[in-house]
């Protein structure tokens, strides 16, 4: 009689799902990542309010937040891809199941690009991703690449035959051999590229403030990058004695540039 649990093959399945890094790891590394972002910018307004409580070279340059966006995305899915994730059999459910592994995470992306730097960059941000994502998905669909391990390609195999022989447009399989040099020109060239021009570009990480710092019985109005805050002033990198400071009526200055960037020195 049966009491109700799951069978060995159930539990396996189970287990084979999980290996595979299905819809749920899709859906919460979406909401990991733009249910957060999306908070602190509601919260605090949005735009350079948003970066201000997220720290970092990558959120001053917005060119290089989206690249790394599209590439991250495209990274995940194919990491996922490899593990068998994609479903390839025809049938609405799997049909949903691929629409829903395909969008998902550029929509997430695009969020957060959006709470940062406005909804054009997140719109091109999640239509790049998208393409990318969709190059993936023919790929395997079409059996030019297959999940690895011997069994999973057996399986993806079996699943194309069950899939009446798929075959994209020609315009499709283009896309998505484009979408394989895109993604590699993005990964390899653009990233780096635009990672080191930010990285010497001459701007601050973060906020720069304006305070008067006092030392001994002289004080002074110095800029200073923010490091933090202490009681009501602000702790920072004082451009002006090239030391750490303690300032106090600190206002913020519009222009994060330090210095020349690097190129022009």
């Amino acid at each position: 009689m049966a009491d109700g649990g799951t069978g060995p093959d159930e539990e396996e399945a189970a287990r084979s799902a999980d290996r595979k890094g299905g819809p749920g790891h899709t859906v919460l590394l979406a909401v990991a990542l733009a249910v957060p972002v999306t908070k602190v910018a509601y919260t605090v307004g949005g735009g350079a309010a948003a970066r201000d409580v997220f720290i970092g070279m990558v959120l001053t340059d917005p060119l290089l937040a989206s690249v790394l966006a599209v590439v991250v995305s495209r990274v995940v899915f194919a990491l996922f891809a490899a593990r068998g994730a994609v479903p390839v059999e025809r049938g609405v459910l799997r049909a949903l199941q691929r629409v829903a592994l395909t969008v998902v995470n550029p929509v997430a992306m695009g969020v957060v690009v959006v709470c940062f730097f406005g909804p054009w960059w997140g719109l091109g941000t999640g239509l790049a991703a998208y393409a990318l994502r969709k190059g993936v998905v023919v790929e395997y669909r079409t059996g030019r690449r297959h999940p690895h391990g011997h069994r999973a390609s057996r399986r993806t195999t079996a699943g194309s035959r069950r899939d009446g022989g798929y075959r994209p447009s020609r315009g499709l399989r283009r896309a998505a051999a484009l979408e394989q040099w895109a993604a590699l020109g993005l990964a390899t060239l653009a990233l780096p590229l635009l990672s080191f021009v930010a990285a010497l570009d001459g701007q601050a990480w973060t906020s720069i403030v304006r305070c008067q710092v006092t030392d001994g019985t002289r004080t002074e109005s110095n800029r200073l990058i923010e490091l933090g805050r202490k009681g009501s002033g602000v702790v920072g990198w004082n451009l002006d004695t090239e030391e750490i400071s303690n300032g106090a009526g600190c206002t913020g200055e519009e222009s994060l540039y330090v210095r020349e960037p690097w190129w022009r020195d």
